[in-house]
């Protein structure tokens, strides 16, 4: 029903309903990613929103659509979803024949529940909520038609259901519908309409529990899944909603727990201040912090409440404060902060590329020595790209003699200029000059990165000449580079382990040497492609150089497509572009078409490099394209 291999995606509003996700869940680990359907998993820590739907829809309407999906799962699905109510009715309807029906109806009951309470605590959801529904209601009146006319009963009804409960009129007419699925929907009426009225989640899995006994004797599951379940890996959530769950770190040892008669009990229903040198307490009225246990038994007291001191409390407390440094030598601390850094530090190295490369392994491969083939072939290319070449060293040498030759004026010393003018009209006594005696040299370093995956098979050829272009250039022009082909080995993925290989073509030491350019000719389509990963690693060897312009060239032909990459990777990607050009370096990204250059190609290469990208029609007029940028960013250099 919908296009979702096709991905196109916006980074920006990515990242927007990322910032959203961990705001309104009060939770900064948690990710956000798109999916077929809006839901929120505690197990793997996310929330989707469901781009399955929205995607084909105005950009005004897919944002309100996705935003409003996170409002749901963040703000309702989280905190005000009951999980002991929905795990009973999940229990209840595996028993009936139409449990696609059933979650999707208890899954619109409970937004529509939600999705008041979300607009009375944040009124300013309520635009993005309006424009949800009366899409909604465009929607399923198109899709009512089209399970009438396909007889899919079940689905109709569905539909009738849902257009029933959005409807602004008391008592909505449907004329296109079938007679049995109007005579259901009127005996379902009244239970429907009661779902305004519900107040919890167990009110509405009991609504929805009546409705679909009622539904199940007469009628097969639906065809279409318009919606899935909120929740899922439910099976293994221990509290009564997600929010406990989220908030709930460090389970205690043994899971007893201890009856304890409230009335009996005595504590002090007021809180107090820690000590503190200006805020000491008396010596009758002490009191001791209260700590969460990580082990013990369970007990039913108040937390908030802090107890009195008793005698004999001096001598067995042991708590370790913060708030006032002692005259004496205390080595307590020194344990848990030796902890503290260890772990810091074992967190940085576990993602030193980005979270979504966590796994990447970086493998170089070193070139070997050309075959009498490949000094033919780069013969053979270089002939091909020789004008370019020529033309552009002489352009690049003509500005270096210019700059070097171009006197410097207006100067208060120097040798006399023969325009002595400004001294009568402006008293100006800048009347001398100087000639440059700056080096003809580029101070400037480039790295070439080749897309090396699977789908470069029909351009790696034509491509080559383009990275002939490239090294011939900045060899003749004495300009350090290095030339390197990425790709990931698919076939040697497995959990904890994603093998990517850097094809070492070029090294910035070794880029002058002579006969060394036919090991381009090496460069082969491999696998497929992490784009974000091999950015970071190219930028960190671009780093250690100490050239002032630094470059970075990236050859592509689409997405980055990897294993568990494909969701979020041209969101790393831009990323990782991102911190390279805050550390100083250019990147520019070269897209390689098929002979015509789409427009969701632009879109997604302009979501990843911005304005910073060269799209090239067809391989074989890279070089055509190649040499005006080329030549772009060697005069920023001069």
């Amino acid at each position: 029903m919908f296009q979702f291999n096709d991905k196109r995606v916006d980074t920006n509003l990515f990242l927007q309903l990322q910032d959203l996700s961990t705001v309104l869940s009060s939770d900064p680990e948690i990710a956000f990613e798109y999916n077929y359907g809006s839901f929120i998993d505690v197990v793997e820590h996310k929330i989707t929103a469901s781009r399955s739907f929205w995607d084909n829809t105005k950009q005004d309407i897919k944002e309100a659509g996705l935003k409003t999906d996170i409002f749901l799962r963040a703000i309702g699905t989280l905190k005000y979803t009951n999980i002991p109510a929905m795990k009973n009715y999940r229990e209840e309807i595996q028993e009936v024949s139409i449990s696609k029906f059933a979650s999707q109806l208890v899954a619109i009951l409970e937004d529509i529940r939600l999705e008041e309470i979300i607009k009375k605590e944040r009124p300013g959801t309520k635009r993005a909520f309006a424009t949800r529904r009366s899409y909604h209601k465009q929607y399923f009146e198109s899709q009512l038609a089209t399970n009438v006319n396909r007889s899919y009963s079940t689905d109709e009804l569905f539909c009738l259901i849902y257009l029933l409960i959005l409807s602004d009129v008391p008592d909505p007419r449907f004329p296109k519908a079938n007679e049995r699925q109007l005579e259901k929907l009127e005996r379902l009426k009244p239970t429907l309409y009661s779902v305004f009225e519900a107040k919890t989640t167990a009110d509405i899995t009991n609504l929805a529990t009546q409705i679909v006994f009622q539904v199940d004797p007469d009628y097969k599951d639906t065809f279409n899944e318009y919606f899935i379940f909120p929740i899922v890996h439910m099976e293994n959530y221990t509290r009564n909603t997600l929010f406990d769950e989220l908030t709930r770190t460090d389970p205690l040892s043994n899971d007893d727990f201890e009856e304890v008669d409230q009335e009996k009990s005595e504590y002090i229903d007021e809180k107090f201040s820690t000590w503190h040198r200006e805020n000491k307490n008396g010596d009758g009225n002490q009191t001791f912090l209260q700590f969460e246990l990580e082990q013990g038994t369970k007990t039913s007291l108040i937390g908030d409440g802090a107890r009195e001191t008793e005698e004999g409390d001096q001598a067995m407390a042991s708590i370790q404060g913060a708030s006032g440094e002692s005259k004496q030598n205390d080595y307590s601390k020194m344990e848990s902060m030796e902890k503290k850094e260890s772990n810091q530090g074992q967190e940085q190295k576990e993602v030193p590329y980005g979270e979504e490369n966590r796994d990447a392994v970086k493998m170089d491969k070193v070139a070997n020595k050309p075959s009498a083939e490949d000094v033919q072939l780069y013969a053979e290319y270089t002939y091909d790209i020789e004008a370019y070449k020529r033309k552009l060293s002489k352009t690049i040498q003509k500005t270096l003699e210019h700059k070097k030759n171009s006197p410097r004026k207006d100067l208060l010393f120097g040798r006399l200029s023969r325009k002595l003018l400004p001294i009568v009209v402006d008293n100006d006594r800048r009347i001398f000059y100087k000639k440059n005696n700056e080096s003809n040299e580029i101070d400037a370093v480039f790295s070439l990165l080749v897309d090396c995956s699977a789908s470069m098979h029909n351009k790696m050829e034509e491509t080559k000449k383009g990275i002939v272009l490239f090294h011939e250039v900045l060899n003749e022009l004495k300009i350090p580079h290095s030339i390197t082909g990425f790709w990931e080995d698919a076939n040697a993925v497995k959990e904890g382990y994603q093998p990517n290989y850097f094809h070492r073509i070029h090294a910035f030491s070794d880029s002058f040497y002579e006969d060394n350019g036919p090991k381009i000719m090496q460069l082969e389509p491999e696998e497929d492609n992490r784009d974000g990963f091999s950015i970071r690693v190219a930028t960190k060897e671009l780093q250690s150089r100490r050239e002032k312009n630094k470059f970075l060239l990236v050859f592509s032909d689409g997405e980055p497509a990897a294993s568990n990459y494909e969701q979020n990777g041209v969101v790393d990607t831009n990323e990782a572009v991102a911190e390279a050009r805050k550390r100083g370096i250019d990147v520019v990204g070269m897209f390689l078409a098929d002979g015509e250059v789409q427009e969701h190609e632009d879109l997604t290469m302009r979501n990843i490099y911005g304005r910073e990208r060269l799209m090239i029609p067809s391989v074989a007029e890279l070089p055509e394209h190649f040499a005006p940028l080329l030549k772009k960013l060697l005069l920023k250099s001069l």
